[in-house]
């Protein structure tokens, strides 16, 4: 494992940091409308934002055992291909370039659209051209080199936190509109509870997406074996305690009625919460937190095919290698992924995409809680300088938590997940023809 000398820097303090800029995004603001018109009562979406981010919290404790004991570059894609092979390893790389990083691509972009035409009260029919303008101003910042958007990316990382402690530090000592009843849990509406569970629950998780990242940095820390774990259960356990408050800020601010399936919910707290001048600068800041999410996304999603090029792995594999000249850049990769999310941005609405591409990602991230299992029974000599706590338990509860919400969405959600397994599967033959012109 020569290929990764890195040098060992980033403190427990620094490992926490990474958690909470690589997890906080749009989701936060954005879902709580998805999670309500599937929850229907302010018990069940509370509990909903608790389960996911227990199940985050046991996916990324998880996950990070892999990461220690595999670091390559490529990240999950090397870890499914070191357990199980070439194929599945190429198939998550082909999800990632087809589904995950443009959908997220096009599902911000709507998003960021919906929030500017709202803020500047413009027609609905502006929403598409906007988006698409959007997506495409990140992408051209992120075809003028790597400095240009980790600037683009600091930034926003600084601001992204500004509209979230507002909202939570003003909004739970404000006298509430609505009463908030979080004991017993139970679905309102006339759906079940499971099916009301596992809508809300799936929800939840784009919020809490980012997680599989996180095991990356292990490599670079000074104490992997202690700090990683400390890191990792520190970050999304705050997550989760800020994701939960500012959900119960929502709930009594706002009639349930009005957040079930609103996008513009967390900006029509904020008007409530600030009056309408501090509610249009709470905007602002979410407008620039949703940019910042997706730079993050774009300027990870461009090496995604750019790596599985360089292996040969996909067609045109040629084009797909080359580099701007002046900004070293893979451009070609970077305009692949922003035409599919250009025409995702036609077909579908922000909570189609994401729930999605969170569908597609757990049926590998599956496979990851898996490999921990398989890996430690089939090469137990293999260095791990971090293992996960508490084994084998927590990675049981990621696994059983990964099959609720991969099982109960194909009940509930059976053409979102057939398109995503669809897609997925579209990577097989791609994979085969690709690998009989190599070998001619």
């Amino acid at each position: 494992m020569g290929e990764n000398q890195l040098k060992r820097e980033i403190s427990l303090f620094g490992a926490f940091s990474t958690v909470m800029g690589t997890v906080i995004g749009a989701g936060v603001f954005f879902k709580t409308a998805s999670v309500v018109s599937f929850a229907q009562s302010p018990s069940l979406t509370i509990f909903a934002w608790v389960l996911g981010g227990v199940l985050t919290i046991c996916a990324g404790l998880t996950s990070a055992e892999l990461a220690t004991a595999i670091p390559k570059t490529g990240g999950a894609v090397k870890y499914i291909e070191y357990t199980y092979g070439k194929l599945p390893g190429f198939l998550l790389g082909w999800a990632q370039s087809v589904i995950y990083f443009p959908a997220n691509i096009a599902a911000l972009s709507i998003i960021f659209s919906t929030q500017f035409i709202h803020l500047f009260h413009l027609s609905n029919g502006s929403l598409l051209p906007i988006a698409i303008g959007t997506g495409l101003s990140v992408t051209l910042i992120n075809l003028l080199g790597t400095k240009a958007a980790s600037q683009l990316q600091s930034f926003t990382l600084i601001i992204k936190m500004i509209p979230i402690a507002l909202i939570v530090l003003a909004g739970l000592f404000m006298p509430s509109n609505v009463e908030v009843s979080l004991l017993p849990v139970k679905s309102g509406g006339d759906s079940g509870f499971i099916h009301a569970l596992s809508g809300s629950l799936l929800a939840t998780m784009f919020a809490y997406d980012g997680w599989l990242g996180v095991g990356t940095i292990a490599g670079e820390m000074k104490r992997p074996e202690k700090d990683l774990p400390k890191a990792i259960f520190l970050g999304l356990t705050f997550i989760t305690i800020v994701y939960v408050l500012i959900n119960i800020v929502f709930l009594k601010t706002l009639p349930i009625q009005q957040l079930s399936g609103n996008l513009n919910a967390a900006s029509d707290a904020s008007n409530q919460i600030f009056g309408a001048v501090g509610g249009k600068l709470v905007t602002i800041g979410i407008l620039i937190s949703v940019y910042g999410a997706l730079n993050g996304y774009t300027m990870t999603g461009i090496r995604v095919p750019y790596a599985l090029a360089l292996e040969g792995m996909i067609p045109f594999s040629q084009q797909f290698q080359k580099l701007s000249k002046k900004f070293v850049v893979p451009y070609i990769a970077g305009i692949f992924q922003f035409s599919i999310a250009a025409i995702m941005m036609f077909l579908g609405s922000f909570d189609l995409l994401t729930d999605m591409l969170i569908f597609v990602m757990w049926l590998f991230s599956l496979l990851i809680f898996t490999a921990v299992l398989i890996l430690r029974k089939r090469e137990p000599e293999l260095n791990r300088p971090y293992k996960v706590p508490l084994y084998p338990v927590i990675p049981i509860v990621a696994i059983l938590g990964g099959l609720f919400i991969l099982i109960t969405t194909l009940f509930t959600q059976t053409i979102l997940a057939s398109i995503g397994i669809s897609i997925t599967l579209l990577g097989i033959p791609v994979y085969m023809v690709n690998k009989k012109l190599k070998n001619k």
